[in-house]
C-alpha cells in the first residue's frame, strides 16, 4: 500500500511539474483581468458565445470520443504521400505586392499596402502539450521563423494548440512589433517575453484604430484553454480593413448567426478567410461542416473565399481531403469565388482572374 501510495504521489508530481511547463501559458494576469471584468462575454468566472454551445454533442462522452478519435478505424485521415507545396522567399517579396501564402490549417501570412500580417503561426512539429500526438502531414511543415520578414501584425485568434504555438511564438518575438488577439490571450504572450506595449487584446466588436488601419474583434462560436481551465481567454474572429480592401478573419467557430450580423455591418468583404476542416457529429457546434462554410460565406457577403483549418494536422475523424472534396462541389455557382491554394502557393489579391487547381486529387 505504502508503495502503490508513493506511486501515486510520484505521479501526481510529475503532472504538477508538467503542467507548470512555459507552454501552457498563463491565467490571464492583472492587465488582462482589467478588461476582461467590464466584458459583457465574460460572467461567472468564464467566457461565453453568444448561444448556447456545448463542445460535445453527442452520447458519447469525452474520454470515448478522444479514444475513438486517437485510435479508432478511421480510413485516410492522413496522406499516404508527401503533400505538395511550395517555399518562396517570403524576405524578398517587393512591399508594394499584395498577396496572400497559406502555411497549412490556420496558419497564413498577408501582405497589403506594405504592411505585413501574420496569422495564428504553427511552425513547430507538435500542435498539441501531448508529445507526437497532432504532427504535420510529411511536406507542409516546409516554412519557420527564419523565413519570415519582420511582421507588423501578429493576430492570434485563440489560445488553442494548433492556433497559439510556444515555439514560434517565442522564436517569433524580435520580428513583431505589434499583437492582436482577444482578452485575455495577451496574458501568455507576456508570460513568455512579450512587451506589454505591443501587445493589443481586444473585446468583440471593439476596433482598433491606426492612420488607414481597422482591425475589428469579431465574435466567433468556439471556446478557449490550454491547461485544465476553460474559457479564461476569449476566442474570436477579426475585421481587417485598410485602404479600400476588406480581409475576414474567421479563426475557429461552428455556424451561427454571427456570420449575417457580420454581413450586414460590413458589407464589402474582399476576402473571407472560414475554417472547412476538423468537423465532426460529436463536436458539431463548434466547428462548421462544409455545407455551413458555404452558409458563412453567403451570409458574409464575401466577394472570395479561402478554406483553412484542413491539410496539415489531423484533429478529427474524416478523410484529410474530405473538406476540400466537398466544399470544391458545394461552391459551385455561388455567389462567391472559391480559392484553393497549396500550402505555399501566391495568392494574388489584387487579381481577380486568379485560379487554382484541385491539386489534393493527384494525392489521394
Amino acid at each position: 500500500m505504502k508503495i502503490f501510495c508513493l506511486v501515486i504521489l510520484i505521479l501526481f508530481a510529475c503532472a504538477v511539474g508538467y503542467l507548470n511547463l512555459p507552454k501552457f501559458g498563463s491565467l490571464p494576469d492583472a492587465i488582462s483581468m482589467e478588461k476582461i471584468n467590464k466584458s459583457p462575454n465574460y460572467h461567472d468566472g468564464k467566457f461565453h458565445n453568444s448561444v448556447e454551445t456545448p463542445t460535445m454533442t453527442s452520447n458519447k462522452n469525452f474520454f470515448s470520443t478522444m479514444w475513438d478519435l486517437w485510435f479508432g478505424s478511421h480510413h485516410n485521415k492522413r496522406p499516404g504521400k508527401i503533400m505538395p507545396a511550395n517555399k518562396i522567399d517570403l524576405r524578398r517579396l517587393k512591399p508594394d505586392k499584395d498577396v496572400l501564402v497559406w502555411f497549412g490549417h490556420s496558419s497564413y501570412f498577408i501582405q497589403l499596402k506594405g504592411l505585413r500580417y501574420l496569422i495564428d503561426p504553427v511552425f513547430s512539429d507538435n500542435a498539441s502539450p501531448i508529445p507526437y500526438n497532432v504532427i504535420p502531414f510529411q511536406g507542409t511543415n516546409i516554412y519557420n521563423v527564419e523565413n519570415l520578414p519582420d511582421i507588423d501584425y501578429l493576430f492570434i485568434t485563440h489560445d488553442h494548440y494548433d492556433h497559439l504555438d510556444y515555439e514560434t511564438i517565442k522564436k517569433l518575438r524580435p520580428k513583431v512589433k505589434q499583437v492582436i488577439a482577444p482578452l485575455g490571450v495577451g496574458s501568455h504572450l507576456r508570460a513568455w517575453g512579450y512587451n506589454k506595449e505591443k501587445v493589443h487584446e481586444l473585446d468583440w466588436n471593439q476596433t482598433f484604430v491606426l492612420a488607414d488601419l481597422d482591425i475589428v474583434c469579431l465574435p466567433a462560436r468556439h471556446f478557449s484553454g490550454r491547461s485544465l481551465w476553460r474559457n479564461k481567454s476569449l476566442w474570436a474572429s477579426f475585421l481587417i480593413k485598410t485602404w479600400g480592401y476588406t480581409i475576414y478573419i474567421g479563426g475557429d467557430s461552428g455556424y451561427g448567426e454571427h456570420y449575417a450580423a457580420i454581413g450586414e455591418k460590413y458589407p464589402d468583404i474582399d476576402l473571407a478567410l472560414l475554417e472547412n476542416g476538423q468537423y465532426d457529429d460529436n463536436w458539431r457546434y463548434i466547428h462548421e461542416h462544409p455545407h455551413e462554410f458555404v452558409q458563412a460565406a453567403k451570409d458574409l457577403k464575401a466577394k472570395k473565399v479561402i478554406p483553412v483549418h484542413n491539410s496539415k494536422f489531423t484533429i478529427s475523424n474524416h478523410a484529410w481531403y474530405e473538406p476540400l472534396d466537398k466544399v470544391y462541389e458545394l461552391s459551385k455557382d455561388q455567389p462567391f469565388t472559391l480559392l484553393t491554394p497549396r500550402i505555399g502557393e501566391i495568392v494574388n489579391l489584387k487579381n481577380d482572374e486568379q485560379t487554382f487547381m484541385r491539386w489534393w486529387d493527384a494525392i489521394k
